[in-house]
C-alpha cells in the first residue's frame, strides 16, 4: 500500500492489491500510474472509485441484462413456447458475443456479425427472428433511458431474404367439389373418414383436427374449446359446431369416446392420428 500525498491535503493511502495476487511489477506500474495522476491534479483513490462505479454501471446496462429484462416484460403476454424459443435463440446466438457489452457501445457491425453466424449454418428464419428480437431489445433500452439509438435498422438489406413457403390451396370450385367427393367416398379407417369430413366443417388446421380431445368437445353447447397453448394463442379458441359437425362427433363417440383423443392412431389409442396423408387422397 504506497503512501500517496495529494496536493494541499494530508497524506492518503492507496490500496493497490494484496500480494501475491498483485505481483511486484504490477504494483510498481500502478504506483507510477498513481504518481502521474497526482501530477495532473487527480486523486488516485477517487479515480479508482469512479472507474469501479463505471464498470459496475456498464455491467448493469449490458446487452444481456437489458435483453432478459425486455424478455420478462415483453413476453408476459406471449405463449410459453414462443417466449422459450425467443430466449433460447438469444442465449445460444447472441449473448456469447454481445451479452457482456454495454448496450450503448454496440454498433451495427456487432449485430451483423452475430446474426450472420446464424445464417452461416443455414438457419435463415431463426436469423430473421433473432434480428427482430435484437431490434426490440434496443427499442426497450431507448424507452428506459439506457440507449440513444437502435442500430438494427441500419442493417436493412444485409441479410439473406427469408423465403416463405406457401402451401398450395385449391380455389377452383370444380377441384373443391372433387376433393369433397373424394373425402366422402374414402373407404379407409372409420376415424380417418370422420376426421376428413370434419375438416371442412370447422376450418381448423389439420393438426388441430388430428389432435382433437374429447375433453375439449362440449356437445350440449355445440362448442369445441381448444386451449390457448395448443393453438399458440393467448386465449382459448372456441369453435362453434354446426349440426353436421355435431353429427360426426356423435358418430365417433361410441368408438373412441372412452379414450383421450377423438381420432386416435390406428396402432395406439394413446396417440393421435398420424399426420401421414390418407392413401386415397395422396
Amino acid at each position: 500500500m504506497p503512501h500517496v500525498a495529494t496536493p494541499n491535503t494530508e497524506q492518503k493511502i492507496l490500496a493497490i492489491g494484496e500480494y501475491p495476487a498483485i505481483g511486484l511489477a504490477d504494483a510498481r506500474a500502478k504506483r507510477e500510474e498513481a504518481k502521474k495522476q497526482l501530477a495532473n491534479g487527480i486523486d488516485p483513490s477517487t479515480a479508482k472509485k469512479a472507474a469501479k462505479a463505471a464498470s459496475q454501471d456498464a455491467a448493469a446496462n449490458s446487452f444481456e441484462v437489458i435483453a432478459r429484462e425486455w424478455h420478462e416484460t415483453h413476453m408476459a403476454n406471449k405463449t410459453a413456447d414462443h417466449a422459450k424459443k425467443t430466449l433460447l435463440n438469444l442465449e445460444r446466438d447472441v449473448f456469447p458475443w454481445l451479452g457482456r457489452m454495454p448496450i450503448v457501445n454496440i454498433e451495427a457491425p456487432d449485430v451483423l456479425a452475430a446474426v450472420k453466424r446464424i445464417e452461416q449454418r443455414g438457419a435463415n428464419e431463426i436469423a430473421s427472428k433473432t434480428r427482430r428480437a435484437n431490434g426490440q431489445v434496443f427499442r426497450y433500452a431507448i424507452t428506459t433511458g439506457r440507449a440513444v439509438r437502435n442500430p438494427v435498422p441500419d442493417l436493412q438489406g444485409a441479410f439473406v431474404p427469408t423465403t416463405v413457403k406457401h402451401h398450395a390451396a385449391i380455389s377452383d370450385p370444380v377441384q373443391i367439389g372433387a376433393l369433397l367427393r373424394a373425402c366422402e367416398g374414402y373407404t379407409g379407417h372409420f376415424t380417418t373418414h370422420c376426421a376428413l369430413r370434419l375438416s371442412f366443417l370447422v376450418m381448423l388446421r389439420p393438426g388441430e383436427v388430428r389432435k382433437a380431445e374429447w375433453s375439449e368437445i362440449d356437445l350440449e353447447r355445440a362448442e369445441w374449446r381448444i386451449p390457448a397453448a395448443k393453438m399458440k394463442m393467448r386465449e382459448e379458441h372456441i369453435s362453434p359446431l354446426s349440426r353436421q359437425a355435431l353429427a360426426i362427433f356423435e358418430e365417433s363417440k361410441p368408438l373412441t369416446g372412452t379414450g383421450h383423443f377423438v381420432f386416435p392412431s390406428v396402432r395406439s389409442n394413446a396417440r393421435p392420428m398420424s399426420e401421414t396423408p390418407a392413401p386415397a387422397l395422396k
